[in-house]
């Protein structure tokens, strides 16, 4: 009965495993012809056009930096603590 869990467990592991080698998105292999070519070439240059005209993007607009600048002088704790206690 040993055998047969084992057996089980390997058939079980080994389902998962061969599926790994199936290349659904392989293709069929078949060669382009030039048509498909030239096609996806077009393609590649429209896609490079349209990607310049494209205006770049603003600097991003922080709100909040410019709450504090370098040239800030910071406040020294002694400055507001009372000598007495």
């Amino acid at each position: 009965m040993k055998y047969v869990y084992v057996a089980l467990a390997f058939t079980l592991l080994a389902g998962p495993a061969s599926a790994q080698a199936i290349n659904l998105l392989k293709g069929d292999g078949m060669p382009k012809t030039m048509q498909e070519v030239v096609k996806e070439q077009e393609i590649e240059d429209a896609y490079k056009k349209k990607m310049k005209e494209i205006p770049d993007q603003k600097a991003s607009s922080d709100p909040w930096g410019n709450v504090r600048s370098a040239d800030t002088p910071k406040s020294t704790p002694s400055a507001h603590r009372s000598k007495t206690r």
